[in-house]
């Protein structure tokens, strides 16, 4: 179910980083190097796959762009929260 502003707007500031725009949130991550970005993103894969919810990617050389938005809901859900979480802890390691 898609989250109400208000609701957004209280869960933005747990997520460090992260900028929303419009019915969509963000992030770039830069590693060292481009295996270090590509190695993120295989990090990535199987989590978002499990969860059957799946980011935006944008990779430019060591820098990996997210985006999360429901689309079938029309904005931002829990799930999208909880993707950017899932995120942030794969970009550690």
């Amino acid at each position: 179910m898609k989250l109400a502003r208000s609701e957004i707007d209280a869960r933005m500031p747990a997520l460090a980083g992260w900028t929303l725009a419009g019915d969509e949130i963000r992030k770039q991550y830069t590693f060292e190097d481009f295996p270090a970005a590509i190695a993120f993103v295989d990090r990535l894969a199987p989590e978002a796959e499990r969860a059957d919810h799946h980011p935006d990617i944008l990779i430019n050389y060591k820098r990996v762009t997210l985006t999360y938005s429901t689309h079938s809901e029309g904005g931002l859900t829990e799930k999208d929260f909880a993707g950017a979480a899932a995120a942030d802890r794969l970009a550690r390691g």
